[in-house]
């Protein structure tokens, strides 16, 4: 199926995430902050269908990992997290690089549903 990386500073928010996507086939690959997201992308050559990050996380966030990977991996598409309004309002003018924001808290079914839809655009477009 699809690689997806997933890059959050909890670690049950990366496991929780992890596994729940993983029960749809996909493979994924976890990072702890944007750097080791953005470190993994580059070591592997974007070689992902999904990169799905949360937005507040500390040494480089959401948004500056989505901007960098949509600069050097323009075919890589992007879902972002948050459990903070302001956040979600930063991302706002981000629709031209990501696909969506989702909204923490959020069940199993709904990030399932959000990472097939985001990837279902990915296909669409290719």
């Amino acid at each position: 199926m699809s690689r997806v990386l997933i890059a959050d500073d909890e670690e049950s928010m990366r496991t929780l995430v992890a596994r729940a996507i993983a029960m749809d086939g996909h493979d994924t690959v976890t990072a702890q902050d944007g750097a080791e997201a953005l470190d993994i992308l580059t070591r592997e050559n974007g070689a992902f269908d999904l990169l799905l990050t949360d937005i507040q996380m500390p040494i480089m966030d959401g948004i500056a990992l989505a901007l960098s990977a949509a600069r050097d991996f323009p075919d890589l598409t992007i879902l972002l997290m948050t459990g903070f309004a302001h956040q979600r309002e930063r991302a706002s003018n981000l629709s031209a690089i990501a696909h969506d924001v989702i909204t923490k808290p959020f069940s199993i079914a709904d990030i399932r549903t959000a990472v097939a839809d985001a990837l279902a655009s990915k296909a669409a477009k290719t």
